[in-house]
């Protein structure tokens, strides 16, 4: 379980619109891959220290930060956490957990193998997420190889280890979501929108909708 995230307006969002969950969901609209890289080229560094991609690897990426959002660049490990499916339990996954940091408005864990959500690391000294702005629910961009997919903030992971998407999320952005052998190297690019929340945070057609307007207003300011 790990990471991304990208701060908007310091304004929560009141998302609306559509209705209903949407699993595999590709934006059709909003800026394209190139402009959200270009807004987060640079990188002004809030983060005490940084983090590990993988245990056992160096400590090279920090969490950045500007007045809209946060953001970093990693690699996408899978979560595979939450209800039980045929994709993601004890069998496929040897690191299974049955539950998530944040739930459905059922109540219920997420669900890995449809809703595209993002890892973020554990409160530590190093950064604490709640205190920029990201909480659950919270809409992010995730880039790669020219996709960008709009997720949410589902689960938290390692205080030292960053770079973790959902089943869901890997999939629709090409790479190989299997929870044992799967995830990318990257490089992946996370950017959180400050202030924003989906709801319910199952409802992944919303993050869509809401990513395509934070994203917008982002690359326009």
């Amino acid at each position: 379980m790990r990471k991304l995230l990208v701060l908007a307006t310091g304004t929560l969002l009141a998302v609306t619109g559509l209705t209903g969950p949407a699993a595999a969901v590709t934006p059709a609209g909003g800026p394209t891959a190139a402009q959200l890289l270009a807004k987060v080229a640079s990188c002004d560094q809030i983060s005490a220290g940084k983090y590990r991609t993988d245990t056992g690897t160096g400590a090279t990426v920090p969490v950045c930060g500007q007045s809209k959002v946060v953001h970093w660049r990693a690699d996408l490990d899978i979560d595979c956490d939450g209800q039980i499916t045929p994709e993601c339990n004890k069998t496929t996954d040897p690191w299974f957990q049955p539950d998530t940091a944040f739930h459905q408005s059922d109540g219920k864990p997420l669900i890995s193998a449809k809703l595209p959500y993002v890892v973020v690391p554990s409160p530590s000294g190093t950064f604490d997420y709640r205190k920029h702005g990201i909480a659950g629910g919270g809409v992010v961009a995730v880039i790669y190889n020219n996709k960008v997919q709009y997720a949410v903030v589902g689960d938290t992971g390692p205080a030292n280890i960053i770079g973790e998407a959902s089943y869901a999320a890997a999939k629709n952005l090409g790479i190989n979501p299997d929870p044992h052998h799967g995830g990318s190297d990257g490089p992946v690019t996370y950017i959180f929108f400050k202030g924003s929340k989906v709801s319910p945070i199952e409802n992944a057609g919303k993050a869509v909708s809401a990513g395509e307007q934070l994203a917008t207003a982002f690359v326009g300011s």
